[in-house]
């Protein structure tokens, strides 16, 4: 555990969650036989729900891994999984974590570091536990770093909603689809619901956050183009002067699950602005780096901001169409 000079080493974990019959067991089977993923200490994987697929003693003689299980919610806690590094002195840590449990019970020993958090998700199934379990995906995708759908067969047109139901709940995330012929590659650009050769682009409710999500991935599409919607005033602490961030809110889930939709808009009279008031802003698409969005990405040039009233459906909502404000 302790390294040199008394530090602490840490040991890199890796967690892969998604409902039952999703694929969680091939994709860490598939790993951890690949040479890149080889190495001479022990792999431990810790399994929390067990499928019709498992890792055959072969695999796990050859690929120097030990699989153990924790049948029980209750009994994932710290004290367990620290008796498992007791006993096996992994080298790194694989954890397949059962889809019907709380994702924020997540708890780790100290020494242990997620490397990377994956989410396996069956296309075939995606809109039923979308429709019937959301709370539970949506935690599920939240800290994953990767939304990996697989048998994407017979559902590209679906795809595109498929992708922004997710980037709503996680904008930084990356996106995979597979069918059984390899990646599958979406493109939302006949299925933005606003016309890209507008002047300006105006943006109803659903619109707003459409435009939201692609412009994060696709910011060069709108360098230059005028944009024009109904926002909420945001003023977070250490913006410049002469700058505040329209935006919408947005509903993941629940009532409770709500987030801020903006992006940062350059104002003269932004000073004069006041937190909440909602205001009608046409503005220019423009590219460059900002502090918060830890790289470039796109920038508001205010060309008018007037107020305005609050709109019939101040929420953006991805789950359906919302025609109008």
């Amino acid at each position: 555990m302790f390294g040199l000079k008394g530090k602490v080493t840490m040991k890199p974990v890796y967690i892969i969650n998604g409902f039952l019959d999703s694929g969680k067991t091939d994709f860490f089977r598939y790993t951890i036989a690949q040479p890149y993923f080889r190495s001479n200490g022990l792999t431990l994987i810790i399994v929390c729900e067990e499928g019709e697929n498992d890792y055959e003693e072969k695999l796990l003689k050859s690929t120097n891994s030990v699989k153990v299980v924790v049948d029980d919610e209750e009994d994932f806690t710290v004290a367990k999984l620290q008796s498992f590094e007791n006993k096996y002195n992994p080298e790194r840590i694989l954890i397949e974590f059962n889809g019907m449990w709380d994702p924020r019970a997540i708890h780790l020993p100290k020494n242990w570091n997620v490397e990377q958090q994956i989410t396996m998700i069956n296309c075939q199934t995606f809109e039923m536990y979308y429709t019937n379990m959301k709370s539970m995906l949506v935690e599920q995708i939240r800290k994953s770093d990767m939304i990996l759908f697989n048998r994407c067969d017979g559902f590209n047109e679906k795809l595109p909603a498929f992708k922004r139901n997710v980037k709503a709940v996680n904008q930084q995330c990356d996106i995979i689809f597979e069918d059984r012929n390899g990646e599958v590659d979406v493109t939302l650009d006949e299925d933005l619901p606003f016309d890209l050769k507008a002047d300006p682009i105006e943006l109803n409710n659903y619109g707003y956050g459409m435009f939201y999500l692609d412009a994060l991935e696709h910011a060069d599409r709108y360098k230059g183009k005028k944009v024009k919607f109904k926002a909420l005033v945001a003023k977070p602490k250490g913006l410049p002067a002469g700058r505040f961030v329209p935006g919408r809110l947005s509903m993941n889930c629940c009532a409770q699950d709500m987030q801020f939709l903006g992006f940062a808009c350059d104002y003269d009279k932004a000073d004069e602005l006041k937190e909440k008031d909602w205001v009608e802003v046409t503005a220019e698409v423009g590219k460059e780096f900002v502090k918060e969005y830890n790289g470039e990405g796109p920038v508001l040039k205010a060309v008018s901001v007037v107020p305005a009233t609050e709109p019939k459906n101040p929420v953006v909502d991805f789950t359906q169409p919302i025609m109008s404000d």
